[in-house]
């Protein structure tokens, strides 16, 4: 599946992935020690929802603009992070920029924290390296599971990795699989989370399977499913797995959830979110 991101900027799964992103950090901030935040594939950075590719797709029409057409204030601290890259317009009457999660993670930077940033492909990382120009962030242009691995345990004693793919690879989940057993072993108690699209419920069973073998304690299955049946073919909808999320982030879990899910849900279906626990 190709999910080159400039395409797919702002949709159901960005809503998704960046609303449950931005409670984790808030959870794990919640502790006044330093957090090193690492993004393995970090994109562009800021993405134009009136440029060409975006508008190729119109999927924020489905994504980010209902989540500002929705009054619920449990979606507040994502709507804050997106009107902050559009310099003061309304967002929801301009919706010209959406920020990727290099942007998302560096407003939630605190002064004691550190932000690295990885892009491979040689033209994102450029475009990246300029989006963040004002920032602490540090950017590599470096293999994504290479530097997940040789990052972590990080020098602070607490941290988060995000690993995002655009899964153009047919063996990106036995890449994700293996760098995770071996980032577990190196750091059995750091917190990752995985991003991935639903669109083959067999293949994504599989996975979990593969997953649920390498004896991760705490792994945390949170799925958004758009529509009330699988629409074969076509994309289903986003997941992410996350290693060892912090109890404040799993207490607040399911009204979150709801929020999202009620928001995202397509003309015709309720749609369906979930977090289980994967060894349970």
């Amino acid at each position: 599946m190709n999910y080159r991101h400039s395409f797919h900027a702002g949709n159901s799964a960005d809503v998704i992935k960046h609303s449950l992103l931005i409670a984790l950090v808030q959870a794990l901030q919640l502790k006044p020690g330093a957090l090193t935040l690492i993004d393995t594939h970090a994109g562009c950075g800021l993405y134009d929802l009136d440029g060409e590719e975006a508008g190729r797709t119109s999927e924020a029409a489905q994504g980010v603009l209902r989540a500002f057409a929705d009054p619920n204030p449990l979606l507040n601290d994502y709507r804050a992070a997106v009107q902050a890259v559009n310099l003061g317009e309304n967002f929801a009457a301009a919706s010209h920029l959406y920020p990727g999660s290099p942007r998302i993670l560096a407003q939630l930077l605190r002064p004691q924290d550190f932000l690295i940033l990885n892009e491979k492909h040689p033209e994102d990382a450029q475009t990246l390296r300029g989006v963040m120009r004002n920032t602490s962030a540090a950017v590599h242009e470096r293999d994504a599971y290479e530097l997940w691995l040789a990052l972590v345990p990080p020098r602070t004693a607490r941290g988060l990795v995000v690993v995002d793919p655009p899964y153009e690879q047919p063996d990106e989940r036995g890449r994700i699989t293996a760098t995770l057993a071996g980032a577990h072993r190196k750091w059995a108690h750091g917190v990752t989370v995985i991003w991935y699209p639903l669109k083959d419920r067999a293949t994504h069973v599989r996975w979990k399977g593969q997953l649920r073998k390498l004896g991760i304690p705490k792994l945390l299955n949170v799925e958004h499913w758009l529509y009330d049946g699988d629409q074969p073919g076509i994309y289903n909808g986003a997941g992410l797995f996350i290693a060892n999320p912090p109890y404040a982030f799993t207490q607040a879990l399911p009204p979150l959830l709801e929020a999202l899910r009620a928001a995202l849900a397509p003309e015709g279906h309720r749609g369906e979110a979930t977090a289980d626990w994967l060894n349970d």
